[in-house]
């Protein structure tokens, strides 16, 4: 459990913010997280703690080309307006910014999409 004046960051992706009618499942777990992120964090904001959350979109990682065929992962990320996925150096500094009382102590409850533009 983080101590006063820390942050508890985690990964809640966009599924949790805008759903999937092929991974119902999995959309709603992801915003399971983010309810758990608001209400946690209206929990502990009284005890100093803050908590928020990271929901990345498609983030190039090592198991992307284990578990999808070629062409598949030839297009990961594609349909983002970036046209590519972030790369977990993308990613990183956003759990920093949420981490760092310095930079964020006046954040909390709040979901942080990365999601490569709207």
């Amino acid at each position: 459990m983080p101590t006063d004046s820390q942050s508890k960051s985690d990964s809640a992706n966009t599924a949790g913010i805008e759903g999937s009618k092929d991974l119902v499942d999995y959309s709603m777990t992801k915003g399971g997280i983010h309810a758990f992120t608001r209400a946690l964090s209206g929990n502990l904001i009284g005890k100093g703690i803050r908590v928020n959350a990271v929901a990345p979109g498609a983030v190039w990682t090592p198991l992307n080309p284990s578990e999808e065929e070629a062409e598949d992962v030839s297009q990961f990320g594609a349909k983002t307006p970036m046209k590519r996925p972030a790369q977990p150096e993308e990613i990183a500094p956003a759990h920093v910014f949420l981490a760092s009382p310095q930079c964020s102590s006046y954040i909390a409850g709040e979901i942080l999409p990365i999601i490569g533009g709207y």
